[in-house]
């Protein structure tokens, strides 16, 4: 165990927090003026239903056992038997620290689907797709290629720092998504204009800040990578 590993990826996943509200501040100056209020929400929800889930079972679900190289099991449901002591995937930092930092990936990756769902589909609606979405994509993904005995892991696919789990996947999913449910409603009888431009360039700070816990972060120690990373 090393303190100064721990430190590091304290600090780093604090870093990957605050990516999510400024994606919200992103997305919310992006939008029309009648969607921001729906879109920041959108993200502030996403943020509170990822912790809850993810501490009940995704964690556990995304890098607990294996089953068919596709998924984990519930041997760490409720954070049950993950504490101060090193875990199976750092020998440096605490089992909990590593929890926590994969939990910011696990909440900002469905936030940056709304992107494509803002105006297309009911905040209720949204909730409910974001809690399904990381059941049956998030977790199966992340635990095929960083869980032990995953199956894209297995045949060659490398992802340091979620290329594959987190943008990847998000990103084919908002592409999908806004093919099915079609354009915005009165799309073709409106102007379209950007609603703040401040909020977009603050958005855009926050997530270039953030990507420096995000990056180094995942080497899951701080040695001479991170330097290079950034």
């Amino acid at each position: 165990m090393n303190t100064g590993d721990t430190a590091f990826m304290m600090i780093c996943a604090a870093l990957v927090f605050f990516m999510t509200p400024g994606l919200a501040f992103f997305y919310g100056g992006l939008v029309r003026r009648k969607n921001v209020c729906n879109t920041i929400m959108a993200c502030v929800a996403i943020m509170g239903l990822s912790v809850v889930m993810w501490t009940l079972f995704g964690y556990s679900l995304s890098f607990g056992g294996n089953h068919a190289g596709i998924i984990g099991d519930f041997r760490w449901f409720g954070l049950n038997g993950v504490g101060m002591e090193a875990g199976p995937y750092a020998d440096s930092i605490p089992h909990l620290v590593f929890c926590a930092f994969q939990m910011m990936f696990a909440m900002i990756t469905p936030a940056l689907i709304t992107g494509s769902l803002v105006g297309r589909m009911k905040f209720k609606a949204l909730f409910l797709f974001v809690a399904i979405w990381s059941v049956i994509v998030y977790y199966p993904m992340t635990h095929m290629v960083w869980g032990d005995g995953g199956f894209l892991a297995a045949i060659g696919s490398v992802d340091f720092a979620g290329g594959d789990v987190v943008h990847i996947s998000s990103g084919i999913s908002a592409l999908v998504l806004a093919i099915i449910l079609g354009r915005r409603r009165g799309y073709e009888h409106t102007t379209y204009r950007i609603h703040n431009i401040p909020s977009v360039v603050l958005g855009a700070s926050l997530l270039w800040f953030g990507w420096f816990g995000f990056n180094a972060g995942s080497a899951l120690k701080a040695d001479g990578l991170q330097w290079l990373l950034q």
